[in-house]
């Protein structure tokens, strides 16, 4: 059984680039708004045949709205716009990217990579690679990890991550499935954290940091993984089954794994700020306590936006960013079904 215990096994899990930042990070929100008590209104029928009381997304997990594209919208349109706007605010002409990385979950078709149109759609120059990366919710963090080891090698001297995240389909997909009249109450559970997720943007570039002296430095990081419990949450195109009490307690050692092994090495506690992926109110509140860190100092996005897979990491980042200061350390730490997290520490 692999150890997802022990903080001092950091192997190749400890990363430390040695000459990569973060230039810029920002974010597009989907126009639309969803609150949740749309669905309490179309599932209706089904909620009251099972007994269940409406407001339990907001009251469980504390989203009251989410965002959808509008009708007709291109998802990788918006994740171009959204990486021209982070080429724009890092001040690097899109002739001189090496690689976009698309760390996109909700992908509308299997093959060609996402990337491929967001390439097209930035007018991007054809020297620069670009390819998809998935790991669920954790894949803007990997994202991270392969950008700044490939602008340390000398591969490229800069690197776009973004994402954009369309769940519309998989709600109507949803509410579908849950309006059938022989749908049972451990069904519409197992697709309760379905309804938690959101529409959404971000990019970000990378590049050198001896280039770069106003950039954020990206200092280093580790992770973990629990790949005994790559069962827990499941999704396809228009489908997404969670245990999500199992994913809760699981995913939380993993992600108590991988920051105490951050914080042996370099003294996480003491951070500024800690951007964590936003999943819930509950998931949120049991990452504090059981890390023992301020509230005050870990944002909250997901009352407003849901859960927005990879991209809610960013997302966060880029809205809170205003407040932070020269110096401050931030602390992003993802996690994703899998299980599996890995964090980064930024130098602001």
């Amino acid at each position: 059984m692999n150890d997802t215990t022990n903080p001092d096994r950091s192997g190749n899990s400890t990363f430390r680039p040695a000459n990569a930042a973060l230039l810029s990070v920002t974010h597009l929100e989907a126009p639309v708004v969803v609150p949740s008590s749309y669905f309490d209104d179309v599932l209706a029928p089904t909620m009251e045949r099972l007994r269940l009381r409406p407001g339990l997304l907001e009251k469980v997990a504390g989203v009251r709205e989410r965002r959808w594209w509008s009708d007709g919208a291109n998802a990788s349109d918006a994740a171009a716009e959204c990486g021209l706007k982070a080429l724009s605010e890092a001040g690097v002409e899109a002739k001189d990217v090496g690689v976009v990385i698309s760390t996109t979950v909700t992908r509308p078709f299997l093959e060609p990579a996402v990337a491929t149109s967001v390439h097209h759609a930035m007018d991007l120059p054809t020297s620069a690679l670009n390819f998809d990366l998935t790991n669920a919710c954790l894949a803007w963090v990997n994202g991270l990890q392969v950008a700044s080891a490939m602008i340390d090698s000398g591969a490229v001297r800069y690197a776009v991550v973004l994402g954009a995240e369309d769940v519309r389909p998989m709600h109507e997909g949803t509410i579908e499935r849950l309006l059938r009249p022989d749908v049972t109450r451990r069904d519409f559970l197992d697709q309760f954290a379905t309804m938690t997720l959101g529409c959404g943007a971000a990019a970000a570039v990378l590049g050198r940091a001896d280039e770069h002296p106003e950039g954020h430095r990206i200092l280093g990081g580790t992770g973990r993984a629990g790949t005994q419990h790559h069962e827990l949450c499941i999704g396809d195109m228009t489908h997404m089954r969670t245990d999500a009490k199992l994913l809760l307690t699981e995913g939380i050692e993993i992600v108590a794994s991988a920051f105490e092994s951050g914080d042996a090495q370099w003294g996480w506690r003491d951070a500024d700020r800690f951007v964590i992926h936003q999943i819930s109110r509950v998931h949120t509140q049991t990452v504090v306590e059981r890390l023992g860190l301020d509230p005050e100092k870990v944002p909250r996005t997901f009352p407003h936006w849901g859960n927005v897979g990879p991209i809610s990491l960013p997302m966060t980042l880029a809205h809170t960013a205003p407040e932070l200061t020269r110096g401050d350390r931030v602390i992003a730490m993802g996690v994703g079904s899998g299980l599996n997290s890995a964090m980064v520490e930024i130098a602001w």
